[in-house]
């Protein structure tokens, strides 16, 4: 079978990602506070039982900039994203768009998860965009103490609202594979989603402080000159899909927790 080369995203794909951010059609609330919101969505068809998840913010202290420095900062990341095991951007493909491997840790007894995807971004007037996809690379194949996770479309839309603040939007389509019933993938991203945001805005308004000390005038992602990343050709890539990728049953490691759990139980009613 053909390997389906990824593209690039054009400006229609990052019109079609802002359009979704923004819609209300099809939407269901399933998180509403002050300030913060997360909304579910069914697919249009059956190819994925995967919901698609979004959540918006408003930041009211902190500049759109600032929000999509963090985003891109690969080394502040590990100061704020305590679930990560390990980040790494390997290539470029523009002045606008990379690959790169991100794992993090899931909560027992699941496995830790992984992905590689290709990310693109676009800087507008009145706000910024990333976004990112699953593809598949020969020096990062899937690895046996770690599930591949397929990433159907995530993204970020940065919107100026002030002259220091903004809405961050949160879109995902994520597929964690293993052997998890897709109804509780679809609760945890409704669970999760304002958690990562409240913590996304936490370390914005730390990020200033944190920059002043640490190569402040280095961002690659706004001046390409600075990026020492090898040059990577599409071809060198293929579309990651996830009927491609080993089934990881998980389903034993979840009956030897409850297990453990109904024996700690037990012993405790005897003490």
């Amino acid at each position: 079978m053909a390997q389906e080369v990824p593209q690039i995203p054009d400006d229609s794909l990052f019109l079609s990602f802002q359009s979704q951010c923004e819609s209300t059609e099809g939407w269901v609330s399933s998180y509403s506070k002050p300030g913060i919101g997360v909304w579910m969505k069914p697919p249009k068809d059956k190819t994925s039982l995967i919901h698609t998840c979004k959540g918006r913010m408003t930041f009211p202290d902190v500049l759109a900039d600032t929000v999509y420095d963090v985003l891109h900062d690969t080394e502040y990341r590990k100061k704020w994203d305590m679930n990560m095991i390990e980040t790494r951007d390997f290539a470029i493909l523009s002045a606008n768009a990379d690959v790169g491997y991100y794992s993090w840790k899931c909560p027992k007894p699941l496995k830790n998860r992984d992905v590689v995807t290709l990310r693109s971004w676009l800087l507008l007037e009145d706000c910024y965009m990333i976004i990112n996809f699953s593809v598949k690379h020969n020096l990062y194949p899937p690895r046996k103490d770690l599930v591949r996770a397929v990433s159907l479309i995530a993204g970020y839309l940065i919107k100026i609202t002030g002259p220091s603040s903004c809405t961050l939007t949160y879109l995902a389509q994520v597929d964690p594979r293993g052997s998890l019933p897709k109804w509780v993938v679809n609760k945890a991203s409704q669970y999760m989603a304002p958690k990562i945001l409240r913590k996304l805005h936490k370390a914005c308004v730390q990020y200033p402080a944190w920059k002043k000390n640490h190569q402040p005038e280095f961002k690659p992602w706004l001046n390409p000159e600075q990026n020492t990343l090898p040059r990577m050709s599409l071809d060198d890539l293929s579309l990651q899909r996830a009927e491609s990728l080993e089934q990881v049953d998980e389903s034993r490691l979840c009956e030897l927790a409850d297990d453990k759990d109904h024996s700690d139980e037990e012993r405790s009613k005897e003490d």
